[in-house]
């Protein structure tokens, strides 16, 4: 069978999609290789997998600081391209290349923005993937720029209007792309035309969108050849990961409760969240779950609340009343397939699109970041819970998540492709 090069960078909300992919492409008999950040070495390796480091480190997993300012809502993109992955893009070609030269193909994360030049330079065939309808920048369904959230009361005016947007933003990141063009040359690669950020990023074999059809659909500006798969799951559960005792008895022993988390990025960045969402849960007389990652143990002085580091999603939002979180790809996947209600409060990047989509689903209402007071959350709540029309319609599309096969659909798609080589 076929030595396929998985490559992503990114947090464990860019990983877990790829984990999910690569098992099943295992299973089908295929030799996978691993090429990412050195800090998820353990991780793969436990599961089986070979490994290669490829720079940039992730730091601010395990740096608060950097963290926020790669989360930072107006500039947090532009400093991770230019900050973090530019200074790094010569070692993360040469890293990617050097596995790369034994393999028969590569199935990329977006993020990994020497893909491309790798390819082109062994002649190779390759897939990429878009974990996001963001990731499309179409006129038709045009994203919620975190930069500039307000253009997006512009778009019902029309693609005309949602071109110029859109043109806005390449032109904003244009010069943020100017290290991929001098190593282009510098590779004697083809010139591209406009915004590699943007424009000409994904593959010209097969894109793979890993998100469901219920959050973004076709549309005539998307890539010809993109493949809509679905949402590919992976929280650790195929790795043996298990509720705690603990919390497993306080779901047990009550009433479905609402669950806090902030993903496997946010967390880091966390601020008042927690305190906040105790304080609302004591004023709704909810039980409640907080998901709390890294930081430092908060104090509940409740039976009715439960503070724990990690758990599966697919284990406890199914069993929760309602969840609120910060929009992450992951984390809102997880949740869609749970059919459960959500109040997503997102900070930058893809999340204040992905929360103004699925409150277009019904299923979710949006609350800034700068208003997550306890009074405030507590308001959110209390419409979100007591209107049955949020958990009917979560409910509905939950079933629709669960039906779809975004692991299957997606390595069909990539075996398709290893036939041609």
């Amino acid at each position: 069978m076929s030595r396929i090069v998985v490559t992503t960078l990114g947090t464990l909300g860019d990983l877990h999609p790829m984990l999910a992919i690569a098992l099943e492409l295992r299973q089908r008999g295929h030799d996978v290789v691993f090429v990412t950040h050195q800090v998820y070495q353990s991780r793969i390796e436990a599961l089986g997998f070979e490994f290669r480091q490829m720079r940039p480190d992730f730091t601010a997993i395990n740096d608060p600081q950097e963290m926020a300012r790669m989360m930072d809502c107006k500039t947090g993109q532009e400093y991770m391209v230019r900050q973090w992955a530019n200074p790094s893009l010569y070692e993360m070609y040469t890293d990617l290349l050097n596995v790369a030269k034994g393999a028969d193909f590569i199935f990329s994360g977006e993020g990994v923005i020497a893909t491309p030049l790798v390819a082109e330079k062994l002649g190779m065939r390759w897939a990429s993937s878009a974990m996001v309808p963001l990731s499309f920048f179409s006129v038709y369904d045009p994203p919620v720029l975190a930069p500039f959230p307000a253009l997006a009361t512009l778009y019902p005016l029309g693609p005309i209007v949602n071109r110029g947007i859109i043109n806005l933003a390449k032109r904003v990141s244009h010069a943020w792309a100017d290290p991929i063009r001098q190593l282009r040359h510098e590779l004697r690669l083809s010139p591209i035309q406009g915004n590699p950020l943007i424009e000409n990023r994904f593959s010209p074999y097969l894109v793979v969108a890993l998100f469901s059809s219920v959050l973004g659909q076709p549309q005539p500006d998307w890539a010809a050849n993109t493949v809509v798969a679905g949402f590919t799951f992976y929280d650790g559960t195929q790795g043996g990961a298990e509720l705690t005792p603990e919390l497993t008895q306080f779901l047990d022993t009550g009433d479905p409760p609402i669950v806090f988390t902030l993903g496997s990025a946010a967390v880091l960045d966390a601020g008042n969240f927690y305190q906040e969402s105790i304080q609302a849960a004591k004023q709704l007389n909810r039980r409640a779950v907080l998901l709390i990652g890294n930081n430092p143990p908060v104090e509940t002085r409740s039976a009715d609340m439960l503070a724990v580091n990690y758990a599966p999603y697919s284990q406890v939002f199914p069993r929760a009343c309602a969840i609120v979180h910060q929009g992450g790809i992951g984390t809102t996947a997880q949740a869609l397939r749970a059919g459960r209600p959500t109040l997503i409060m997102p900070y930058s990047h893809d999340q204040p699109d992905n929360a103004a989509r699925v409150r277009r689903l019904g299923t979710s209402r949006t609350i800034h970041r700068k208003h997550y007071s306890a009074a405030r959350v507590a308001k959110e709540l209390s419409e979100l819970l007591g209107n049955p029309r949020y958990a009917a319609k979560a409910a509905a599309i939950g079933r629709i998540v669960q039906t779809e096969d975004g692991v299957g659909v997606a390595c069909d798609a990539i075996e398709k492709q290893l036939i041609s080589i």
